[in-house]
């Protein structure tokens, strides 16, 4: 995904954070026994509502959803229960309240072999790590018939790029502090679809780097006095964390979220911090005062370091701010580039267009075999982010502009311009009729589409088959592994 949509700004924890002490050998065994863990309370059923009808039910389940749930059927209708697997009988629990019929998951009867228990003691609390209780190959599985499925009229995916060791991936991680019942301080994640903080020690999806340093702020703002903010009455100071990793390069950048920009103590907490953690490469204090769910606001600080950090990708160095967009895990992102760059054939003569292109990461690693890449972006602080990258790296065949991507091709048509390639990273809504259209007025010979949304990807290759292109490859890639979510690149030729 790019930056186009403001995405790097955007809360994403509840879609990927886990937490929890991974069990390799645990993880790995096949939970094909009947036992307790398998039973448990998977989720708090909440007391009957006016209107509302509660019951039990036996049920087989047939298929996955594509966010990974069970289909199941009761009294005619189709039900999507979390956590179930094909092929199990299990107990749910159906709540019904007019035509909108719900179920949940009591206790599995029959469990399947692909079932194991999730490594992540928060498993069931948190909700954003949606298929642990899926074995490794079930998980690839599962998200390769889920692109099979959507990519059918196009063509059969190349088995998927899976993750040698699927944990510790995320180099960006935020967490938040609250108080609980016993006004206690704790640190953690926010339960799916709530506001609810689950206290975390360690997450299994995190860097481990991150949880530990977390961990010691929140034991700082004890001994500093320092309130975790209140959204409900507007006070306190410590909004959230926001740590990335370089995970390359090991350097290390901390983000201060406060409500305020008054900082007290600031100098001696960050001494204290430093000393705990001496590997901290850059520290920020930044201010946020809004009111949505938006993670960082728009005035920043630099408490200590240059306020960025650096990291390598396909053997480029890139700068990350606070702010700027960066590949959630470089591991599969350096596959998902590789591949792209493999599908667009070049030989050292063509021109390439990366449009949605971020802060340039695609298009800067492209120019190292295309004759020229023109890279096209909506966000203007982007813009600026690839234009550093691309001389922090002595790229002389790559420009950047500050535009809408379908504008700026339609233009170059009217110019009589071309280009050979088009490579296209939209954000999970997919690309839009307009931007698609001035590809097939463009006309390059080939387009490499990345999506991380498969689902919009196959909507818009419809459009794209429709006005002169035909699909040649598919290759899915697990950039999320213990999570729902799946890339998937596409190469298109012109027919």
């Amino acid at each position: 995904m790019n930056n186009q949509k403001n995405k790097g700004y955007k809360n994403s924890v509840n879609k990927h954070n886990r937490s929890g002490k991974q069990n390799k050998k645990q993880h790995n065994k096949r939970g094909n026994q009947a036992d307790a863990k398998h039973n448990r309370k998977h989720k708090k059923v909440n007391a009957p509502q006016r209107g509302q009808k509660i019951a039990t039910a036996k049920v087989t389940c047939s298929g996955l959803t594509s966010e990974g749930k069970g289909i199941a059927q009761w009294d005619g209708k189709r039900l999507e229960v979390a956590d179930l697997l094909p092929g199990e009988t299990a107990e749910i629990i159906v709540s019904k309240k007019g035509q909108y019929v719900n179920g949940d998951l009591k206790k599995v009867i029959t469990p399947s072999k692909d079932r194991v228990t999730p490594p992540c003691p928060y498993y069931y609390e948190c909700g954003g790590c949606q298929i642990q209780h899926m074995s490794d190959q079930a998980q690839a599985r599962f998200k390769e018939e889920t692109v099979a499925s959507l990519m059918k009229p196009f063509g059969k995916p190349e088995p998927i790029f899976t993750m040698d060791h699927p944990y510790d991936y995320r180099n960006k991680n935020n967490l938040t502090y609250g108080m609980n019942k016993d006004r206690q301080i704790i640190g953690g994640l926010y339960a799916q679809n709530s506001h609810e903080i689950i206290p975390i020690d360690k997450c299994l999806i995190h860097d481990p780097k991150a949880d530990e340093i977390a961990k010691t702020i929140q034991g700082l703002m004890k001994s500093f006095k320092m309130q975790p903010y209140n959204e409900d009455t507007g006070r306190g100071f410590l909004r959230h964390v926001l740590i990335k990793v370089g995970k390359f390069s090991g350097e290390i950048m901390v983000v201060l979220v406060a409500a305020s920009s008054v900082f007290k103590g600031k100098n001696n907490f960050v001494k204290a911090l430093r000393k705990a953690h001496p590997e901290i490469s850059t520290l920020l204090h930044n201010v946020n005062t809004r009111s949505d769910s938006m993670v960082l606001g728009n005035e920043e600080k630099v408490l200590f370091g240059k306020g960025t950090i650096t990291d390598t990708l396909c053997g480029m160095e890139f700068e990350i701010s606070a702010k700027s967009f960066y590949q959630i895990n470089p591991v599969q992102t350096e596959k998902l580039y590789s591949k792209a760059i493999e599908m667009a054939d070049l030989t050292g003569e063509e021109t390439v267009i990366d449009a949605y292109c971020g802060t340039g990461t695609i298009g800067l690693v492209a120019s190292q075999k295309a004759g020229k890449v023109i890279g096209v972006e909506l966000n203007n602080d982007a813009v600026k982010d690839a234009i550093r990258n691309s001389k922090r790296n002595g790229v002389k065949n790559a420009r950047f502009y500050q535009g809408d991507a379908g504008e700026f091709m339609v233009q170059m048509a009217g110019r009589g311009e071309k280009a050979d390639v088009v490579i296209l990273d939209p954000p999970r809504s997919g690309s839009d009729e307009a931007f698609l259209s001035s590809v097939a007025k463009l006309k390059p010979k080939r387009v490499v589409y990345v999506s991380c949304n498969p689902e919009t990807q196959a909507r818009d290759l419809k459009y794209l088959d429709k006005n002169g292109y035909k699909v040649e490859e598919i290759q899915p890639v697990d950039m999320f592994p213990q999570t729902n979510h799946v890339e998937s690149v596409v190469k298109l030729v012109r027919k």
